[in-house]
């Protein structure tokens, strides 16, 4: 998840009526009993097809039901082969075999071959491309001196032999089986990325598919784009949609109109506290997992206050997380008590990962204000002014900052000014990237479920999703331990996850505010829909309507 940073909106994905059709209304019929057709929507816009660079979730929706990777996450939360045929793992752990299904094609017909696979994995790791989820193929061999331009990415420890591909890894990477099944690693077919050059996934067109579904109608910028079923994929018999409409939809009160006038599948109801409240209890509502995560990243490297220590403490301490997610989110977010999310994974033991190393984040008012009082002394630089930034496209989000300003300035009196800066999305992204922020809201989704999803973004300070870019070396050193000499010992690992959190609270690097919780109104006539806590939240490649 840059030399990318983490951007995330964990994905909340809202049914929307889609025009056009005449399934969809145009001349009278009912979208809810069309059983060629679906409808959903998106709160956001899709910012890229280029598989190696989409870092958002939203475009990863797309991506992920329109592009197949070796394995796809099942309804039972396993890695099970999709365009692989099968797969090993040697004693070691550090490689992996896969067997390519035969006659696989793209949507263009063109044959769909293992060197699709190593080209894909060679251009994620290219310092060409640019690519900010580049840092999950660390512990491939070689992957880190591509990356860092010490070597070509013909020597990456990705090879195709035939139908098969061989990937040996530095060391045991626990979480690689689900790396086979993400979108960012999904197969490329090199001859058309060249064609289209600088143009390469910027519209529907400018994209071929390997998925259940192509993608078409986006030109880069509109709002309502639709996938039709892929004919050429290897399971297509089996796959009963033939057309997903999807459409942008930002207001969710619209979204929730739609649904109950019929119009609609399906339908967030956590993203604002009043419409949680009024619907929860409904027949239809339905909740699921979602391993997310909301946190403050104070940018370390330019705001001098920010830099000091006892400042970012006493900012940690004045932050009554239960409050906060009882008042501005009303319940439809639990109070964070770590950095890793609730409901990602489980230990050894079959402790939930978050309740294990949660090191103890507390509010205290008393010791936040001396603290603070402390920290401007070490800086002098006079009154601590700030901003604090969030998105423009969530109305839990501008209660959030909304609840912080408030909190810090009633703590800190006239020692503090914090002004709020909300932003669409798509911008508040670019801030977090170029580190143009004081203190911005972070929303992150999981990958993958391991620990290492949450606690690799900041591996070191130069890693692509530690936008406050701090430098804690005893963090970094426990997730090294993790990733490498306990990668093969699930109990150490855990061990080092939980001193990683204890490093990184006891230097106030962010600020975990909450865990995301996801509850819907779902058509009970809408089958077949995997939802996954990680990574592809939302899989349609087999739903269908009753």
């Amino acid at each position: 998840m840059k030399k990318w940073q983490k951007w995330t909106a964990a994905i909340v994905v809202v049914a929307a009526v889609a025009g056009g059709t005449k399934a969809a209304g145009l001349w009278g019929g009912n979208p809810s009993t069309d059983k060629n057709t679906l409808n959903y929507a998106l709160p956001a816009d899709i910012q890229t097809l280029d598989i190696s660079k989409s870092t958002d979730s939203y475009s990863n929706m797309i991506l992920g039901n329109t592009e197949s990777n070796l394995l796809r996450m099942n309804s039972k939360g396993e890695a099970a082969p999709d365009l692989a045929k099968s797969y090993k793992v040697s004693d070691d752990g550090k490689t992996y075999t896969v067997e390519l299904r035969s006659g696989l094609k793209w949507s263009d017909g063109s044959k769909l071959t293992a060197k699709d696979v190593v080209y894909s994995w060679q251009r994620m790791v290219d310092p060409k491309t640019g690519s900010q989820y580049a840092s999950l193929a660390s512990g491939v061999l070689n992957a880190d001196d591509i990356m860092a331009g010490k070597k070509a990415v013909s020597e990456l420890g990705v090879s195709a032999s035939g139908n098969t591909i061989t990937f040996q890894l530095d060391h045991a990477m626990p979480q690689f089986k689900y790396l086979l099944s993400f979108p960012n690693f999904a197969p490329q077919k090199q001859t058309f990325v060249e064609k289209q050059g600088d143009k390469y996934g910027t519209t529907a067109a400018k994209q071929v598919y390997s998925g259940a579904y192509k993608f078409e109608d986006w030109n880069g910028t509109n709002g309502k784009f639709k996938m039709v079923k892929n004919d050429n994929y290897w399971d297509s018999k089996d796959v009963k949609t033939k057309t997903i409409n999807w459409q942008v939809v930002k207001n969710a009160d619209t979204a929730l109109k739609l649904y109950k006038q019929g119009k609609i599948d399906r339908v967030s109801i956590s993203n604002t506290p009043e419409m949680y409240s009024a619907n929860k209890n409904k027949k239809d509502a339905k909740s699921a997992a979602v391993a997310a995560a909301t946190y403050l990243e104070y940018n370390q490297d330019t705001n001098a206050f920010l830099k000091n220590k006892k400042i970012r403490q006493a900012l940690n301490l004045a932050t009554n997380r239960s409050e906060l997610a009882t008042q501005a989110t009303g319940g439809t977010r639990d109070a964070a008590q770590s950095l890793v999310s609730k409901g990602l994974t489980e230990t050894t033991s079959g402790k939930d990962l978050s309740d294990y190393v949660k090191p103890g984040y507390t509010y205290d008012k008393k010791k936040a204000q001396q603290l603070f009082k402390e920290g401007l002394a070490e800086v002098n630089q006079g009154k601590m002014k700030i901003s604090l930034e969030t998105d423009a496209d969530s109305v839990i989000s501008k209660n959030t900052v909304d609840y912080i300003k408030q909190a810090w300035e009633s703590t800190f009196g006239s020692d503090i000014e914090v002004s709020e800066k909300i932003v669409p999305f798509k911008q508040r992204l670019k801030d977090s990237q170029s580190g143009d922020f004081d203190v911005v809201v972070t929303n992150w989704n999981g990958d993958y479920a391991d620990g290492s999803t949450f606690y690799d973004l900041f591996a070191s300070k130069d890693a692509g999703y530690n936008d406050g870019k701090f430098t804690n070396q005893t963090y970094f050193d426990a997730v090294k331990k993790a990733d490498n000499t306990d990668a093969t010992n699930a109990s150490a690992r855990e061990q080092d996850f939980k001193d990683a959190e204890k490093a990184l609270m006891d230097d106030a690097n962010i600020n975990p505010l909450y865990s995301w919780k996801s509850t819907s109104l779902v058509r009970s006539n809408v089958k077949g829909a995997v939802e996954n806590p990680v990574g592809l939240t939302l899989d349609l490649t087999y739903a269908h309507r009753k």
